[in-house]
């Protein structure tokens, strides 16, 4: 599958590069800086996701788009505007399907009632959570993109690739003694499988442990 993978150089984002290479996909890695990609993928590309044309021009041809991005941490919400910009471009490009790297802040740890609205996540994590909720709006109020938000666990940090983890839908998912988490590289395994089965169109997924 042809694949363009916006920030290919973060932390998830060099996890998912890894998966889709392994497995054989024909990828564009994307990012600011490409002088970090080292070799990594065939195809490169430099944008910063702030002019929609060169976004369109780096996606056309492509059979989906996934979206490692992350924001700078004192302008969290930066990941609002880079969403509906993306959403332009693919739209401009002809491209349909677009995967996004999530958070975990909207996902539900009891009916009704979501992580960031639990009182348990840290004050530190809040900015980034909300506007990762915002940017799930954003795709959801889009009618012609086939989107998936590919929602992580609480943790979710660089570790061992298991290829061992539940998935579901708007929950949080935790162990039987309440922990959510999951490795970054388990998390790249679940994205490239959504990738390739398309099993969940315009929905929000959860990863975890």
């Amino acid at each position: 599958m042809n694949v363009v993978l916006f920030g290919a150089t973060g932390k998830s984002g060099s996890r998912i590069l890894r998966e889709l290479s392994e497995r054989g996909h024909e990828v564009t890695a994307v990012a600011r800086d490409i002088s970090k990609l080292n070799g990594e993928a065939a195809k490169v590309a430099q944008d910063d996701l702030e002019n929609v044309q060169r976004t369109a021009e780096i996606i056309r041809g492509a059979d989906a788009v996934i979206s490692a991005y992350a924001p700078p941490a004192d302008d969290t919400d930066a990941l609002i505007s880079v969403t509906e910009r993306q959403l332009q471009a693919l739209r401009l490009a002809g491209v349909k399907r677009l995967l996004v790297v999530g958070g975990a802040g909207g996902l539900e740890v009891a009916p009704g009632v979501s992580l960031i609205d639990s009182g348990h996540l840290p004050e530190a994590w809040l900015p980034i959570a909300t506007s990762h909720v915002k940017a799930l709006g954003v795709l959801q109020q889009s009618e012609d993109v086939d989107w998936t938000y590919v929602a992580p666990a609480a943790y979710f940090e660089p570790g061992t690739r298991t290829g061992r983890f539940r998935t579901g839908s708007n929950e949080l998912i935790s162990s039987a003694t309440g922990e959510s988490r999951i490795s970054m590289e388990d998390y790249a395994i679940a994205m490239v499988d959504e990738l390739e089965r398309g099993a969940h169109p315009r929905q929000r997924i959860s990863v975890g442990y």
